[in-house]
This record gives structure tokens, sequence and C-alpha cells, in this order.
């Protein structure tokens, strides 16, 4: 599909658009649009790119906030790109103290290696594991962007939390260096590690040889970390904190061996964590992963994630919905990959994912689009799966995934199930080493009103046209409490169309709204 919205190419020279009120964006950048993010885009109706006039691009701050944290920020002078000139105020290697990151018009937060929120405060919510929590939250303005590079990521401790609550008009940015300079393209990614939110709720595949999983002694280790960063623990309704209304680009850098973060990592974060709004942009590795825990998302965006988009693991009880996935042309694995097959299967927690009102497209010849193995729990309801380069749409690994029955005792969920499902792929079905594509089509079928020879309709690749509007919707709301029951199916419709305005980036994948700035830019707000 070909992208209506065109960049306007300008050169160094300052620029500003008349009219503009306080919370709108100019962006003029290198090959970026020049963009006002006032919301009004319609999900996915574009308006007209504005016609840019005389002005000023940003300058820097005189200096760098006092926060609550006694090591302080760095001021390290001034960085410059397209969108202009930055006072540099670079964070602490561990906050000991609740601190606060202000918007300040000119500033850009740095984080240079690990950022640490808090200590560790252990697998238990007291001290009976012999540490104190030090209950360190990290809060973080609407439109705060922060920058990074290399090895550098953040990560929030077990008992300390973060408050990354951005607006629909102002969201919070973490992005590379390269991203300031104006040196990325479309295809840019790997430039830093990610964020990682660590908690204390049950995980599998514990460390510890003989620890019992999901119990308070079953811990894990981030992935690719060099200093232990670990998580799990056993309090179901942990909270992590909030992040929404946020973006994450171009993470993924590979911290240790073949080991990488990818944008967002959840490690046995708890039912308490809110994440609303997130976006992943161009992560070199899995767009999001969830391991272990009790996961809630509500509007979430993948985009261009170079290995899965969304991975889930090691006993995680997952709720996900309204969420839009996307890989670039040419580039990716599956969009989504549910644990793995390993001498841990029979453990408990038991994975159950549910998702709902999810857009998948698939742009690369490959295995399969959605795969689901390691004796994973996974129901999928009310969504669009889209394959344009012939990659099957559904592989399931083996006969426990695909008919064992509902047993609490093992805390099994029953079969997959697949409710409300339509299949754009030239083959519905893949063959693996213990299915048959026919017995995933059996499976497919016994669900309620479900298409596997189906053909998309949609636009600008999210937003719904006739045909999936024409599909009854299966109330989800049967399923968890957190869900609600739809007016259709798919992520994007008329009916909640405007979700993804404003606090989104564009790029050569996906517009997603005219009235925002390309992700190889920096948002200016006047």
């Amino acid at each position: 599909m070909t992208n209506f919205h065109r960049s306007l190419i300008l050169g160094a020279s300052a620029i500003a658009l008349a009219g503009c009120g306080a919370d709108e964006i100019v962006s003029p950048g290198t090959g970026g649009n020049i963009t006002i993010n006032n919301g009004n885009g319609g999900g996915g109706t574009p308006t007209p790119t504005p016609t840019p006039t005389s002005g000023t691009l940003v300058t820097p701050a005189a200096g760098c906030p006092t926060i609550a944290d006694a090591q302080g920020l760095t001021d390290e002078g001034t960085i410059s790109g397209p969108t202009g000139e930055y006072r540099v105020c670079t964070m602490p290697a561990r906050f000991n103290a609740s601190s606060t990151l202000p918007y300040i018009e000119g500033l850009l937060y740095r984080m240079n290696g690990r950022v640490d929120v808090g200590t560790d405060g252990g697998p238990a919510p007291d001290n009976s594991d012999g540490l104190d929590d030090t209950n360190v939250e990290l809060t973080i303005e609407p439109g705060v962007i922060v920058y990074a590079s290399g090895s550098s990521f953040l990560n929030v401790n077990r008992g300390n939390t973060i408050s990354a609550v951005g607006s629909a008009s102002r969201p919070i940015i973490f992005t590379s260096r390269d991203n300031v300079l104006g040196i990325n393209n479309d295809s840019s990614s790997g430039q830093w590690g990610g964020v990682v939110l660590s908690g204390r709720a049950p995980v599998t595949d514990c460390i510890a040889s003989g620890a019992t999983p999901g119990s308070v002694n079953c811990e894990r280790q981030v992935e690719g970390a060099a200093q232990p960063a670990i998580f799990g623990g056993a309090t179901p309704d942990d909270s992590s904190g909030e992040m929404s209304y946020v973006q994450i680009r171009y993470s993924g850098f590979v911290l240790s061996g073949d080991s990488e973060l990818q944008s967002l990592t959840t490690g046995g974060t708890g039912s308490g964590t809110v994440l609303n709004n997130i976006m992943s942009y161009n992560s070199s590795d899995d767009g999001v992963e969830f391991f272990g825990g009790r996961v809630n998302v509500q509007n979430m965006i993948v985009v261009g994630a170079e290995d899965d988009s969304v991975d889930t693991d090691t006993g995680v009880k997952a709720n996900i919905q309204y969420l839009i996935a996307i890989q670039r042309p040419g580039a990716g694995d599956t969009i989504i990959e549910a644990d793995s097959d390993n001498a841990f299967n029979e453990s408990t927690p038991r994975q159950n994912t549910r998702i709902s009102n999810a857009t998948f497209v698939h742009q690369k010849a490959d295995d399969q689009v959605v795969r689901i193995r390691g004796f994973a729990d996974y129901s999928i309801a009310n969504s669009v799966i889209v394959s344009t380069d012939g990659t099957p749409c559904l592989r399931i690994d083996g006969p426990e995934e695909l008919n064992r029955a509902a047993n609490a005792s093992i805390d099994e969920a029953g079969p997959v199930a697949f409710d409300s499902l339509v299949l754009d792929c030239a083959t519905a079905f893949r063959d693996s080493s213990g299915v048959t594509a026919t017995e995933i089509e059996t499976r497919f079928n016994a669900g309620a009103n479900n298409n596997s020879a189906f053909t998309n309709t949609l636009s600008m690749l999210f937003l719904n046209g006739s045909n999936e509007d024409a599909v009854p919707v299966f109330d989800v709301s049967t399923w968890d409490a957190f869900f609600e029951t739809p007016a259709r199916i798919g992520a994007v419709f008329t009916e909640n169309a405007d979700w993804v305005n404003g606090w989104t980036c564009n790029s050569a994948t996906v517009t997603f709204d005219s009235s925002v700035t390309d992700c190889t830019s920096l948002p200016v707000y006047n």
C-alpha cells in the first residue's frame, strides 16, 4: 500500500507554523514532515500538510533542573540536530530518591549506560528476603524526550516504580542519539537498549536450580544484562508503576553475547502495573516481550520489529486489547511468538495470553505470522491477520496446545481458542512437527465467526474497511473484566478511530496521523 502522506524536504532554514496553539508541534527535520499535532487526524482521515512560514528552531535551555536525587543531573552541554540545539541533562546511574524529570523547552535527558530506578527490593514485598524496598518513583512529564546510545537502558527495579504518563498531544519519547542528530532512516534500529520493568509477580523457568516455578524463590535474569537485573516473586498484583502515551524508538542494542533488549521488556510485572498507549518503533529484536507476571495492555502499537512483534514467555498471564503490529517490508520474524518448547513446558503458572481487537500485517516471506508452542494457552478474538508475502497465518506446534482440555489442577485453560478471527494469507495454516495444518484448521473452525479465506479491505494498513466491519463481534467481556465488548473487530474502526491520533509517529511503513511527525524526527512543542 502506498502512503498518501508525503514528506516535505527542507534545508536547515528555520521554520514555524502560523496559528500554532500551546500543544501544537512543528517538526522541520531532514526529510521529516512539517506537521501540526492537534489530535485532529481523524484516525486515518488525513488532513493536508500545513504550509510552513518563517520562524526559529529549538534553542537550548539555560541549564538542567534540580531534582530530588542527591546525585542530580549532569549538564553535558548541548547537542544539535535538524530540529535545533538542546541542553543535554544526563541522568544518574541510579535514582536513589523519588525524582521528577520535568518537560523544559530546549532540553533533552540522556542515559549514559544502564540507569536503575531504586535498588532491587528482592522477590518479597516485605523484608523476609533480607531486602527492604527503596520505594523510589521516577516521574517523567508529558513531552519529555529521553535519548541514549549503545548499551544504555532503563531498569525499574523491584520495589520501585515509574510514572511515565504522557498525553495524546505530548507523548513521552525514548529514543536514540542518532534520532536526535537526524541521521536515522526508516530502517535504523538497535541503537540503544530499551525500557525494562522488573516486578515480583510469578514467573517460571527459574534461574535457581530446584526453585518451585511461580514461588517467591523463582526468579529470572533480564536477558543480556551484564550486571544482575532480577525479576520474579509471588505477588500477582505487584505494581511497577504506569507507562501511558509513550513511544520507544530504535531500541534493541546487543547487551551481551547474542542477547538484546526489546523496546519494552516486562519481567514479572504484576496486575497493578498500568500500560496503555505504548508504541514500539524499529526494535532490532522483539517489539515487546513479556516474561511471566500479570500483564494488562490497552492500545499498543508495534511497527518495524526485526524479530517478533509481541513475544510472551515463562508463565505470563497477559490481556491485550487494541493492538496494531505491522512489519517493515522484508523485515521481521513472526508477529506473535508464544513461549518456547523446553524442559519447562509443564511448569505453572502456565502462559495464558488473550488478545482482542488486533490488526496484524506481516510483510516478509517467512515461516508463519503467529506461532504458539511451549504448552501455552492462547486466545485471539475480534482480530485481523494479513500476510502480504505468502507467509502462512497460523502455526501451532503440539497437540497439547491444540487439544488439551481445561484442568485447573495443572493451570490448564484448555485448547487454543479463536473467535471472530479472519485470516488473509495465501496459506492459512502451517504444518508443524507435532500438528498438521488440517488439525489446526479443525480447531480454528470450532470457534465462532472465523474466516480463513478472508479478503481484507483495510486502508492505511490498519483502518477497518467494509469487510472487517461486517464480521460479527465475539463478546470478550466473558474472558475477564479487563476487556470491553468492542463495536467491531480489528484494532481501529469508526467507533474508536481516534486512539491512534496525536501520540504516534509516522514512517515509510505506516502513517497513523498526518498531524504528527515522522519517527525520524523529534517533535517540537510551542
